[in-house]
């Protein structure tokens, strides 16, 4: 994978305190940069999906449907298609969305991003 832009992460990771007094004297703020192409290794990527309500009780259904339907008295049959049918624009709409994606890579440099979302790399 390589860095598909620029990227600068800032963190403050500690307040100093004066020797004598004990007292903070200010945070100690790090910064690092990180060029555009900079390459490294995934070491692990993460999709992650919201399955709604809707999207969970489809699948339920539908699989029901597909399973037993043919068992089924006629009338719970349809009852069951016209809740699989309710469902289907949710399903449908989950069924195209993109799921999100984090990622922990390993930079050729040694340095690690964990947790990143996988829109910052490209494919090297």
């Amino acid at each position: 994978m390589k860095l598909a832009a620029d990227t600068r992460l800032t963190e403050v990771v500690a307040v100093t305190e004066d020797s004598a007094t004990g007292k903070p004297t200010g945070p100690v703020a790090g910064s690092l940069f990180l060029a555009a192409g900079t390459e490294g290794t995934v070491e692990r990527a993460v999709a992650h999906r919201h399955e709604s309500h809707g999207v969970r009780e489809y699948a339920r259904l539908k699989s029901l449907l597909d399973t037993f339907g043919q068992d089924m008295p006629t009338q719970s049959r349809k009852q069951l298609e016209e809740q699989v049918g309710g469902l289907e624009p949710e399903w449908i709409a989950f069924q195209q969305e993109r799921p999100r994606v984090t990622v922990r890579v390993r930079f050729d440099n040694g340095f690690i991003l964990d947790d990143t979302d996988g829109d910052l790399f490209t494919s090297a």
